[in-house]
């Protein structure tokens, strides 16, 4: 694997009524979703690594430490920017920030781990036959 320290990730959307807190569930007001906030930031992680797994392999998100740092109104676009901080065995860290059109409005650390694909998709569904 080709996966070194330093290796960077984008994401972005525009927010819309289909990425909202109401729409999420996760709040009342028509702005930009933690979820859909955490969401993008994993996407951001991934863009920069899953293309230089071997076929067969991915990665899968494990872990969220991620502080959402300010309100984002319809019409903005977010953008998500990791960087793989920390490389140890299968496990990855990235730093993850997030940032609208006027300032940062998320940030923290995101851990995703390299797994064999059939693998884990045997191990998913082993779940349903129990």
């Amino acid at each position: 694997m080709d996966l070194v320290v330093g290796l960077r990730g984008e994401a972005r959307e525009r927010v819309t009524a289909d990425n909202t807190a109401i729409k999420y569930g996760s709040g009342s007001v028509a702005v930009y979703a933690t979820p859909a906030m955490i969401g993008l930031m994993e996407k951001a992680a991934l863009s920069s690594v899953d293309p230089l797994l071997p076929a067969g392999q991915a990665t899968v998100g494990t872990r969220l430490d991620v502080k959402h740092l300010a309100a984002t109104p319809l019409g903005l676009t977010v953008v998500a920017r990791s960087e793989l901080v920390e490389v140890d065995g299968r496990r990855l860290v990235f730093r993850v920030e997030a940032y609208d059109d006027r300032e940062k409005v998320g940030e923290g650390i995101h851990e995703r781990f390299v797994i064999t694909l059939d693998k884990f998709l045997q191990r998913a569904a082993a779940k349903e036959q129990a």
